[in-house]
């Protein structure tokens, strides 16, 4: 019997035997401790901070053998990925259909590497396989517009998780910079109702506090704040109150600490505070609500001075867009030092564990709290 596979065939069955060598060979790296954890990134991404962003912009994500090697070495089962329309002059909904265009476009490509999540099931079968699950998400909802039949379109695309401000003030509420903190609009309120009939997440990370209070009390589901600091350790506005963190957690929802500056009100966080924001929310919220939500990636920074160049001109630029937030400056770093690379995740588990947490706190810190909390919402 002759067999005969065309071109397409052949490339995509190749690419799959390499994903399947990479997957497997960081695997091996995980440690032993930590193999079984479920490890679910409530916000961060794939992305290779050492790429310039020489020449004209595109939507197209940059997946390269080295993303995709480091993201395999974290252990991660899934991460939420900001796609979408954030800020800037863009059209934000034809923004956004692009964006996942492009996406649904890397994960073809990627089909040893990668699982567009649509519900747990993908989260679990992306573990099982070695893969990495990619929640689709929003940290803005201004790409509505004023027509809620657009959640219907995003919720059919696969969009699993909508935030509804960045940090200034949309037509739905007020972000975490916004002055006024006047919660939500009247609009905003329906389109938290049209977020729960189609089980998307509803993310109230960047609102500001009332924002938050209001969306935990009108929400007929859990709300989440996927990415947050806790303000009774370090008074910036970018982290959540304990009032905000326990109406959340009070009515089922879920909290992800990420490892961002504003852990310490300095400007420089180190791990110690990672574990600190992660202890308060969990005696605020219970160890039942709390995950990780990064907002950073997995690969390391090979070259810091080109790095922090760059990074001086994109926090003059956010500001001078005014999407900027308090306690962001040129010398602050958008990740913790000591805590990032492929290894945060069981650096971190290592540093809970030596702080008494038990294996089983531990790994709902790591996952199975976020998990459980999009069984509920996803159905």
């Amino acid at each position: 019997m002759s067999l005969t596979l065309d071109r397409r065939t052949l490339i995509l069955s190749t690419a799959a035997t390499a994903g399947t060598l990479v997957a497997e060979a960081a695997s091996a790296q995980t440690p032993d401790r930590w193999r079984d954890a479920l490890i679910i990134n409530a916000l961060g991404g794939l992305a290779d901070p050492n790429v310039r962003g020489d020449g004209p912009p595109s939507r197209r994500p940059v997946l390269d053998p080295r993303i995709l090697q480091d993201a395999h070495a974290s252990g991660m089962a899934a991460v939420n990925i900001t796609l979408g329309y954030v800020a800037g002059d863009e059209d934000p909904f034809e923004a956004s259909i692009s964006d996942i265009a492009a996406w649904d476009a890397a994960v073809r490509a990627h089909p040893a590497d990668l699982i567009k999540v649509w519900g747990v099931e993908d989260i679990l079968r992306a573990k099982a396989e070695n893969r990495i699950g990619l929640i689709y998400g929003f940290q803005n909802a201004a790409q509505v517009g004023d027509d809620l039949e657009r959640i219907d379109i995003f919720a059919d695309l696969g969009v699993r998780v909508i935030q509804l401000t960045y940090n200034p003030a949309n037509h739905i509420g007020d972000g975490a910079m916004a002055p006024e903190n006047r919660g939500l609009s009247p609009f905003g309120r329906l389109v938290i109702e049209r977020l729960n009939a189609n089980r998307i997440m509803v993310d109230l990370s960047h609102s500001g506090e009332q924002t938050c209070l209001e969306a935990a009390e009108v929400s007929t589901r859990p709300i989440s704040i996927n990415h947050t600091g806790c303000r009774a350790v370090a008074d910036l506005p970018r982290n959540k109150t304990d009032e905000e963190l326990r109406r959340a957690a009070s009515r089922g929802g879920f909290i992800g600490i990420y490892f961002m500056p504003f852990l310490n009100v300095t400007g420089h966080a180190i791990p110690d505070d990672v574990v600190a924001h992660i202890e308060h929310a969990v005696n605020v919220c219970g160890e039942d609500h709390v995950g990780i939500g990064t907002d950073g990636g997995v690969t390391p920074i090979d070259d810091m001075p080109a790095y922090l160049e760059r990074l001086a001109a994109e926090v003059e630029a956010r500001r001078a867009a005014g999407i900027g937030a308090a306690g962001e400056r040129a010398d602050t770093l958008p990740f913790v030092p000591g805590l990032e690379g492929p290894d945060q995740f069981f650096d971190l588990a290592d540093r809970l564990a030596a702080r008494g947490h038990s294996r089983a706190r531990i790994e709902k810190i790591l996952g199975g709290n976020f998990l459980a909390f999009a069984r509920e919402i996803w159905g």
